[in-house]
């Protein structure tokens, strides 16, 4: 320990000695004591770099754009998701003009006002025009993306159309479930997360009857195209986020603190695969926070269709009351009668009677109906 010690001491004192030598030196060309000849080639040389580098750096950057694009997302498939875009690229434009000059001027003005004998700095004390131009105009420039990025933001955030199609979409880890209101009514029933189990995933409470004709789907979320979708979100358990990239879609899913994203999708699932002529294109929904060591696969797919296959696809569905009859336990004694058509029907639970009985049917003679037993 004692040598390493020594080692780093010789070193920094090295170190230290030449800092030294170099501030000499610069006090030595400050007093206007060095020679022509001390500066000699290497200060044109520096000052030709200064441009080399600049010539280069913007091909660089110019060279990884168009590499890049290949790897942009195509054109927004919702109206604020181009109205986004379009703030994006006005902000990169502005910021990418306001860099190309600055740096344009900052390495051609040290090539052009190189060290030269009998040439010195002119030294102004003040120049108030200069001040109010550099000022006032980025002042402008930031006022007008600041106040153009509140209204975009104002737009997107505002309350949805009272059409809107309602879904509501929970994330868990590791994986999103989403719940529909059903086909009777556009009404999503309330939720509370002591109920959450197995068999209820996203706690639906059935005292209330809004509840009863909900149905909800772990594997696809289905949408209508050119209609207001509110998307109610919320989290089961560590914190999620929403994020549909085609759509410009994301709004994190917070434990105990529900969220909101409305939006219209303009382009269904069969046209975006005509747009970017991959017939195996599926708009995803993922999630963009970390949240936990399955976060990789906390994905869902996202169908938009005509509003016609869309009504046709969600009276395929089965209320969750249907397929998971023992939540009717939680249903008051003065609504079971509301109820009633909601739940499995006497054929439907022979059907998913379970895979250990067997079910006999007998035909009586006289012309009596068919009699069905399960013997277990």
């Amino acid at each position: 320990m004692v040598y390493i010690i020594a080692i780093l001491s010789v070193i920094f004192l090295g170190l230290a000695i030449m800092v030294v030598s170099r501030m000499a030196a610069v006090v030595k060309s400050a007093s206007g004591s060095v020679e022509e000849g001390q500066i000699g080639m290497s200060n044109k040389i520096n000052g030709a770099l200064f441009l080399v580098f600049l010539v280069l750096g913007i091909i660089g950057a110019i060279w990884s754009y168009l590499h890049s694009v290949q790897y942009f997302l195509p054109e927004a498939s919702t109206e604020h998701g181009r109205r986004t875009d379009f703030l994006f690229w006005l902000t990169m434009g502005i910021i990418t003009a306001a860099f190309v000059i600055t740096n344009t001027l900052l390495f051609t003005f040290a090539w052009k006002y190189q060290y030269k004998k009998g040439h010195r700095a002119a030294y102004y004390p003040e120049n108030h025009k200069l001040e109010l131009i550099w000022t006032v105009i980025p002042a402008v420039v930031m006022a007008v993306l600041v106040f153009s990025g509140w209204r975009a933001w104002r737009d997107i955030m505002s309350e949805a159309p009272a059409d809107a199609q309602v879904v509501e979409i929970v994330g868990k880890q590791f994986n999103w479930i989403v719940r529909y209101p059903g086909v009777d009514d556009n009404k999503l029933g309330a939720y509370n997360y002591k109920l959450i189990n197995s068999s209820n995933e996203t706690g639906i409470d059935y005292t209330d009857e809004a509840s009863f004709d909900d149905f909800t789907s772990p594997s696809e979320l289905h949408i209508p195209v050119n209609k207001p979708v509110l998307l109610k979100i919320r989290a089961r358990d560590v914190l999620h986020s929403v994020f549909i990239p085609h759509l410009r879609v994301k709004m994190d899913a917070v434990p105990g603190m529900p969220t909101r994203f409305w939006f219209v999708a303009d382009k269904t699932t069969d046209e975006m695969r005509n747009v970017t002529g991959n017939p195996d294109f599926k708009y995803e929904i993922a999630c963009t926070e970390v949240c936990g060591r399955g976060h990789f696969s906390m994905k869902i797919n996202l169908v938009v269709e005509d509003e016609a296959s869309w009504q046709a696809w969600c009276k395929e569905q089965k209320p969750l009351l249907n397929t998971t009859p023992e939540l009717a336990d939680r249903i008051p004694t003065s609504l079971k009668a509301k109820a009633a058509k909601y739940l499995p029907t006497e054929g439907t639970q022979e059907a998913a009677a379970p895979a250990d009985s067997t079910t006999a049917r007998v035909q009586p003679s006289g012309g009596a109906s068919l009699v069905t037993a399960t013997i277990r």
